[in-house]
C-alpha cells in the first residue's frame, strides 16, 4: 500500500476519509480552488510520481461541475507522472442517459466514458450503475460493485414481519427478485408509465400485496415522486407502510419533503452521496468504505475481486 495515494474531489470528501481510514493510509492532500470566473484550479500538494493515485468523486449535485473537477484532478495527475489514475465513483452521473428512447437524443452515458478514457484515467471503479452494459462504455477495466449485500445483512437484521420485496419498474425486477430470494419472501412488480422525464404513474402491480409489508428496491431516488407514488398505491392494495432501499441517494429539490410520508417507516441508502443533515431519522445510511477500501486493496496488491462485484461480500 506504500505507492498508493488517495485523493478526494469536493463531492464526497467524508468518504474518502473513511476509505483511508479502513486501509490505514493517509488522504492525500489536493487544492482545488475557483478562480472569480468560475474556471477549476487543482494542484496536488505532494508528490505523485511512479504513485497508483486514486480519486474518489461522486458525480452528484452539481453533477457538471464535479466532472469537470475530476477532469482536471485527472489531468493534474497525469501531468505530475502518476504511475496509474484509478476513479472511484461511488455514483456515475448521467447513467440514465445510457440509450436512445427517441430520436435525435445522445447517449450521455458514453460521451462521459469516453470523455474519462480520453483524458486519462486508466480504471473505472463504479457502484451500482443504473443499467449494467454501462461497463462496456469504457475501453478500460471497470469494476462494478455492488450495495445488494449491504443493504440484505441491514434488512435480515430487521426481522421484519411478512416481508414482500417490490420492483417499482420491470428494469429493477431482476435484483427485486434476487434480494426476495436472499430474505426468501416473494416479490412484486409495479407497471408505470413516463409521461416526462422524472414522473411516473403506476398503472399496475402484478404480485399479492395486501397485508404484507413492502421492501421497495432501487439503484437511485431523485426527486422522490416515483417512490410515493409506488408507496401510495400499495397502500391502496391493502399493503403496511414501505422501507425504501436505494443506493444512491441525490434527493433532488425537495425529495426529503416528499420522502417524509407517513406510509414509510424506513430509507435505506448508502454514502455514495453524501446526506444533507436536514434529512429526517427514518433514512438510514450504510457505509460503502469498506467494500471500496477493499477493492482498492484487490487492485493494488492482487487478487481476485470476483465476489467484490458479483455480491458485495468483503471477505
Amino acid at each position: 500500500m506504500q505507492k498508493i495515494k488517495i485523493f478526494s474531489g469536493s463531492s464526497n470528501k467524508q468518504l474518502a476519509e473513511r476509505i483511508c481510514k479502513t486501509l490505514e493510509v493517509p488522504l492525500g492532500n489536493v487544492l482545488i480552488s475557483k478562480q472569480q470566473s468560475g474556471e477549476i484550479h487543482v494542484s496536488y500538494q505532494e508528490s505523485i510520481r511512479s504513485s497508483d493515485v486514486f480519486i474518489v468523486q461522486a458525480m452528484s449535485h452539481p453533477v457538471n461541475e464535479h466532472l469537470v473537477e475530476l477532469l482536471v484532478m485527472i489531468d493534474a495527475a497525469k501531468r505530475a507522472s502518476a504511475k496509474s489514475i484509478n476513479l472511484v465513483l461511488p455514483y456515475y452521473g448521467y447513467a440514465r442517459q445510457e440509450r436512445k428512447s427517441a430520436p435525435r437524443e445522445p447517449i450521455s452515458a458514453k460521451l462521459i466514458a469516453d470523455i474519462l478514457t480520453t483524458v486519462g484515467a486508466n480504471r473505472i471503479m463504479a457502484v451500482d450503475l443504473h443499467a449494467d452494459p454501462i461497463q462496456g462504455f469504457f475501453e478500460i477495466p471497470v469494476d462494478h460493485l455492488t450495495a445488494l449485500n449491504l443493504i440484505i445483512q441491514y434488512l435480515r437484521s430487521k426481522n421484519i414481519p411478512n416481508p414482500v420485496v417490490v420492483s417499482p419498474d420491470a428494469g429493477r425486477a431482476s435484483t427485486a427478485e434476487k434480494l426476495a430470494n436472499y430474505l426468501d419472501c416473494p416479490f412484486a412488480i409495479m407497471i408505470k408509465n413516463r409521461p416526462a422525464h422524472n414522473e411516473s404513474e403506476i398503472t399496475h402491480i402484478i404480485g399479492e400485496v395486501e397485508g404484507m409489508t413492502p421492501i421497495i428496491i432501487e439503484d437511485l431516488i431523485d426527486t422522490g415522486s416515483t417512490i410515493v407514488n409506488v408507496v401510495e398505491a400499495l397502500k391502496k392494495k391493502g399493503a403496511n407502510d414501505a422501507y425504501i432501499c436505494a443506493t444512491h441517494g441525490l434527493f433532488s429539490g425537495n425529495a426529503l419533503e416528499k420522502l417524509n410520508n407517513p406510509n414509510i417507516r424506513e430509507i435505506v441508502i448508502t454514502d455514495t452521496i453524501e446526506l444533507s443533515p436536514t434529512a429526517s431519522e427514518k433514512f438510514i445510511v450504510l457505509s460503502m468504505s469498506p467494500l471500496l477500501a477493499t477493492a482498492i486493496k484487490i487492485i493494488t496488491e492482487g487478487g481476485s475481486i470476483d465476489t467484490l462485484f458479483q455480491s458485495g461480500q468483503t471477505n
